[in-house]
């Protein structure tokens, strides 16, 4: 299978609590997965597009469970199971008021020994995006040496690179942040930064600013994400807004960035305008803010059409 969209980095079991409230005091977990780079591959799955998605994962059974329910829904898998290093364990803490938060176990896990011969490089060759996030070159140095040398072969041979800096604050610092991020957005074809990412490694908290920021480095599309806002949209000759989706009940924000990538890239990928497949992804970001999860709640091809008859933007 020739893939749509390739993507690479580090999946984790992730254990959900039962119950909302401070995880100190939770006692019951249901057994999920969570990754960035793989939620947007699964998410583009959903969506009807071909995905595959790259990693190392401990010779495990956590390793396994991770890679078989990627591969259950419907993702490629080119993953190599790595005997001397754990798959990486997250925990998440769900709270009524305020976002979740997730406390990471990944420390010298085997994603972060990921090196060049565990891309498929048939699959990098021929895919139409390569897929990367700001949370890999974090894991190590090796991370980051790959993240650059796959990005520099994806444009070679011709395949555009999508990149959300998807900052990690409990893995580095902003300086180190700056010094590695901004050098692999120039290589990027398609960037997706929120404020934040905007604030830390351009200086600004303005959409228009930050769109140009990303642009000036060689960026033909960015994207910047405003939560409920919406988006604002800088490609040739577009320089807009696009409005948010009003959601009655915010359940589980973590997640909904991927599905907002997986959104755009899937409208892209379609032949729509970037504004128009911004505003895909902000009806995916929204329904998967609905379902507590990092997956369960990226909506398939049906779901986006069921949302959009009748033009009543408000989930229920």
């Amino acid at each position: 299978m020739t893939p749509d969209v390739l993507s690479f980095g580090e999946t984790m079991v992730l254990l959900n609590p039962g119950a909302t409230g401070p995880l100190r005091y939770a006692d019951r977990f249901a057994k999920r997965i969570g990754g960035a780079e793989s939620n947007v591959a699964i998410g583009l799955a959903r969506l009807g597009h071909d995905a595959a998605w790259a990693s190392r994962l401990g010779d495990d059974p956590h390793g396994r469970y991770v890679r078989d329910t990627i591969r259950g829904e419907g993702v490629a898998t080119h993953v190599t199971l790595d005997p001397e290093a754990p798959t990486g364990i997250m925990f998440k803490e769900r709270r009524e008021v305020g976002e979740s938060r997730v406390f990471y176990y990944r420390h010298d896990s085997a994603a972060s020994r990921m090196s060049p011969e565990d891309l498929p490089a048939a699959a990098l060759a021929d895919a139409d995006y390569l897929h990367l996030t700001g949370i890999t070159p974090a894991l190590s140095e090796r991370c980051r040496e790959l993240c650059f040398e796959a990005a520099d072969r994806a444009r070679e041979a011709g395949t555009r690179v999508s990149f959300d800096p998807n900052l990690r604050f409990k893995l580095w610092d902003e300086p180190a942040m700056r010094e590695t991020l901004l050098p692999l957005a120039e290589r990027a074809d398609v960037v997706v930064p929120g404020i934040e990412e905007g604030e830390v490694l351009l200086g600004t908290d303005d959409p228009a600013g930050i769109a140009a920021g990303f642009r000036e480095r060689g960026a033909e599309e960015v994207v910047v994400t405003l939560g409920a806002e919406g988006a604002y949209v800088a490609a040739e000759g577009v320089d807009e807004r696009v409005p948010g989706v009003t959601v009655e009940r915010v359940v589980d924000t973590v997640g909904a960035g991927d599905g907002f990538v997986a959104g755009y890239l899937s409208g892209r990928l379609d032949g729509l305008d970037p504004a128009t497949a911004a505003d895909r992804a902000n009806v995916a970001g929204a329904l998967a803010t609905t379902v507590s999860g990092d997956i369960e709640g990226l909506p398939t091809r049906a779901d986006l059409d069921l949302f959009g008859e009748g033009g009543d933007r408000v989930t229920r």
